[in-house]
């Protein structure tokens, strides 16, 4: 672990320690955090990079303790975890999103750490393909790949630390920005229109999904640490459905040409969530009003700077 001296976190206030700092989603949420005033200490895997960066493996939890005990943050964020659906490690999904999840929890009490809020990340992915125009908090959970499996048995470890820690956890709904990895969809077809590609391969184009802006979920967590969220469990979410056919027309309307779409059978999944839209009915009780950016925006935005 790289090497942090105690004294040089003791005097700071709301220090935040944040787990997958370098992750795509990590990077907005840092950046929001410290225009803040927070003081944000990033949790890498990997050689940090910065005074406030600190080696973390989350499946080790001699690691998570040392970390915390050197650290000592007044806020937790934990991001990290296995995200990608088809990920080819079905174990690690849980040795990571579960087990990992439980090592840093008891590394804070092992530590008799009293911070003011910790955020977990879970995934609407846990709903699975509900049943139900627009899916609540109160939506029985029904997960159909391992990824969803191990954000929901996250989640009921989690709550058995709800009276000890004033946990919120977030359920966000897809969303997407500048710098997502190229293999997330919207990356995928975006990429693909900057070069001017002839064609490209997808999977079913009639899934729907709530797509937010990365920076928009970025604020709501912030919100959610300012917020008397504890022992919430919360949609992070747009409210609103875009098939991937209406993706592609946004594009071809930004870039200004049409391309061959075809539908490769090896992308689509038999246990592929046909429709997944959140409401933010609880989001908005719980940090107020807040403005969504539309899904166009955030496109020309990816086209721009990508």
């Amino acid at each position: 672990m790289a090497s942090l001296s105690e004294k040089a976190y003791v005097t700071e206030q709301r220090r935040v320690l944040l787990t997958g700092a370098n992750g795509f989603t990590g990077k907005y949420v840092r950046a929001e955090l410290e225009a803040a005033g927070y003081t944000v200490i990033g949790a890498v895997v990997g050689a940090p990079s910065g005074p406030h960066e600190v080696i973390l493996d989350i499946t080790s939890p001699d690691n998570c303790r040392r970390v915390m005990e050197t650290v000592r943050p007044d806020y937790l964020v934990h991001l990290a975890a296995i995200s990608f659906v088809q990920h080819a490690d079905v174990e690690a999904f849980y040795r990571v999103n579960v087990i990992g999840t439980l090592n840093l929890m008891q590394a804070v009490a092992d530590a008799k750490l009293s911070p003011q809020r910790v955020l977990v990340a879970s995934s609407a992915n846990i709903y699975g393909n509900a049943r139900v125009g627009v899916i609540t908090e109160e939506q029985p959970p029904e997960p159909v790949n391992h990824y969803a499996t191990s954000k929901l048995a996250m989640e009921y470890m989690v709550r058995t630390w709800c009276d000890r820690l004033p946990i919120v956890i977030t359920r966000p709904f897809n969303y997407t920005g500048v710098g997502q990895a190229p293999h997330f969809l919207i990356p995928k077809i975006v990429s693909h229109f900057r070069q001017r590609a002839a064609m490209i391969e997808l999977g079913n184009l009639d899934v729907q999904r709530d797509f937010s802006d990365v920076r928009m979920v970025a604020h709501a967590y912030r919100c959610l640490l300012e917020r008397d969220s504890a022992g919430e469990v919360v949609n992070i979410c747009s409210g609103r459905p875009y098939s991937i056919r209406d993706i592609l027309d946004l594009m071809r309307d930004i870039a200004g040409y049409e391309i061959d779409v075809r539908v490769n059978p090896a992308f689509v999944r038999q246990s592929e969530v046909k429709t997944l839209v959140g409401s933010v009915d609880k989001l908005r009780r719980l940090i107020g009003d807040f403005e969504t950016i539309p899904l166009e925006e955030t496109l020309r935005w990816m086209v721009r700077e990508t």
